[in-house]
């Protein structure tokens, strides 16, 4: 997947361990529907923005390619704030939390900064995000911005949103003489065409979902299943919803082989596998899009993911906050607020192809779907029908890890899928504390 969660999330828990609250904490993380109403500002310890002030801004999802896409917001939005001068630092992916971490345990963190969903409340708990007040958040998409809501408070903007869809190579479908994927279709569907498209040669698979923590909470929501109680007090790791999920997941490993093996994969990755034209399906995220119309010589589409019980879908998404120890939140807002809602902004990330700014105005997004390819951009906006976010607690990156390498050692044959699960029950209730 795009992101490397175990890493993020062991950054983010070892600044719960180094830094100490430096403002009102947020308690028990949720998610609360609606969108809060816009208070009147309450950070009176701000310059106002109608004096000159500059105000740092660090982030990592520019990094790699959009580092120009970014800068252009920024000259765009300083045309409409002239007094308010940014400086961004851009940092790349692997860097950035351990970066983070130690900065915002020293004091010297910038005065806003990007964070995404799985790290978020581990801050927000500790008291480092500043409450983001007297801000209109009408434009914004509702599921993102309540990704970023505690308690009723909003702690965070969502700068920009992407899911994952099912990728379809059409000249493999064609080989094998059979239907191109649709929206309707379950995962006994997909099987099916796996196994035909497998068929075609010993070199050639038919689909591609690796058995880990990241796909699986996910699919266990496609079977109906989750890892936690509604609550989130106790585990339900090896319920039975979700030993079937993974079993299924395993199967296409290990009995069917429609899913290479990693001795088969021969140390290329699922991209690399996809484009070389010998893959039928994955889901991954739209992210892709520039890399496979550059990289992909053969017609490829993409569709939304089948599901079983129901569909579910990734969401991804990553936040502007502000630093709570800032002394310039006000100017912090107004930047964070015009680079996640503003129209010019969206403009500009949507003609760079840079993920899809969180916003409900379908004029603007719909610049996006006149995108090629793939043809039938549609199936993002379809998706969000069906968006899950990941099961987040305080011991996040401890749980996912455990899950992780029990699910590792079940596609690998080491033990079987419920022995699996019955250990990462085990050690999740013994190590991890949900009160």
């Amino acid at each position: 997947m795009k992101k490397h969660l175990s890493a993020v999330l062991a950054s983010a828990l070892a600044l719960v361990l180094l830094m100490s609250a430096c403002g009102p904490a947020a308690s028990n993380p949720t998610n609360t529907p609606g969108n809060p109403d816009p208070k009147p500002s309450q950070q009176q310890d701000t310059p106002p923005t109608d004096q000159p002030v500059t105000i740092t801004y660090s982030n990592y999802n520019a990094s790699g390619g959009n580092e120009e896409t970014l800068q252009k917001m920024y000259e765009a939005f300083h045309e409409e704030y002239p007094n308010i001068t940014v400086e961004i630092e851009t940092i790349a992916y692997n860097d950035y939390f351990t970066q983070l971490q130690t900065r915002v345990s020293g004091g010297t963190a910038p005065d806003c900064y990007e964070l995404n969903i799985e790290n978020f409340a581990a801050y927000a708990n500790k008291g480092a995000l500043a409450e983001i007040t007297g801000v209109d958040f009408s434009g914004l998409d509702e599921t993102s911005l309540n990704a970023f809501n505690v308690d009723g408070k909003q702690y965070g903007l969502p700068g920009k949103f992407s899911n994952v869809v099912l990728f379809y190579n059409k000249d493999l479908f064609d080989q094998a003489k059979i239907d191109y994927p649709t929206a309707d279709w379950t995962q006994d569907d997909l099987q099916k065409a796996a196994e035909a498209i497998r068929a075609l040669g010993d070199d050639i698979y038919g689909y591609y979902q690796p058995l880990t923590y990241n796909e699986f909470y996910k699919v266990v929501a496609q079977f109906g299943g989750s890892l936690l109680n509604a609550d989130k007090t106790e585990f339900t790791i090896n319920a039975p919803e979700n030993v079937a999920a993974a079993q299924m997941m395993a199967d296409r490993i290990l009995v069917s082989n429609v899913q290479p093996n990693e001795v088969q994969m021969g140390g290329i990755g699922d991209w690399d596998l996809f484009m070389s034209g010998r893959l039928g399906m994955m889901p991954t995220g739209i992210w892709a899009f520039n890399t496979f119309a550059e990289g992909c010589k053969f017609d490829w589409d993409i569709t939304v993911e089948p599901g079983k019980e129901q569909k579910a879908t990734h969401f991804f998404s990553d936040a502007c906050v502000i630093n709570n120890a800032s002394d310039k939140k006000e100017a912090a807002a107004t930047w964070i607020t015009w680079l996640t809602s503003s129209d010019k902004a969206a403009a500009i990330r949507i003609e760079a192809g840079w993920d899809l700014p969180a916003i409900k105005d379908q004029s603007t997004l719909s610049a996006y779907l006149d995108i090629t390819p793939p043809a039938n951009r549609q199936a993002v906006f379809d998706s969000l029908n069906y968006l899950v976010v990941p099961p987040v607690i305080e011991d996040y990156s401890l749980m996912s890890d455990i899950i992780g390498q029990k699910l590792s050692a079940a596609a690998a044959g080491t033990l079987t899928v419920q022995e699996a699960l019955d250990q990462a029950q085990s050690e999740c209730q013994a190590q991890i504390s949900l009160k």
